[in-house]
């Protein structure tokens, strides 16, 4: 699967190209924010219905080729890399979606397959 990024794109309509492929998998969607006189990073989510180009300055454009065997980690930092947009990956468990930072290094197949075990699990 390949995504277009341009600032001109909404979020949601990412979302749902990467949910057609994924779809106990989600992402998000954030912006890095600086406050006048404080140190460091802090990220505030970008609203689905916004702009990509709402997600930072400089968006650069271009694709994205995702496939089921990029790692979670391998897809933010192409994101954040080749276009300067900080995303996560979550993954469905339930009726939650949880974040994915313990299991980043895993695929995206392998986290899309424990997503539906998850959210099939009936307790």
């Amino acid at each position: 699967m390949t995504i277009k990024v341009t600032d001109n794109r909404k979020i949601c309509d990412i979302q749902n190209e990467f949910n057609e492929k994924f779809p106990f998998l989600k992402l998000e969607f954030f912006a890095l924010i600086s406050e006048k006189g404080e140190k460091g990073e802090k990220i505030r989510q970008i609203e689905i219905s916004r702009k990509l180009g709402e997600a930072g300055r400089g968006i650069k454009k271009g694709e994205i080729k995702i496939h089921p065997k990029l790692t979670v980690c391998e897809l933010e930092s192409a994101f954040r890399e080749k276009f300067g947009i900080l995303v996560q990956v979550f993954r469905k468990s339930g009726k939650m979606w949880l974040q994915s930072t313990v299991t980043d290094s895993w695929t995206l197949k392998e986290q899309n397959e424990h997503g539906e075990a998850l959210s099939n699990f009936k307790s």
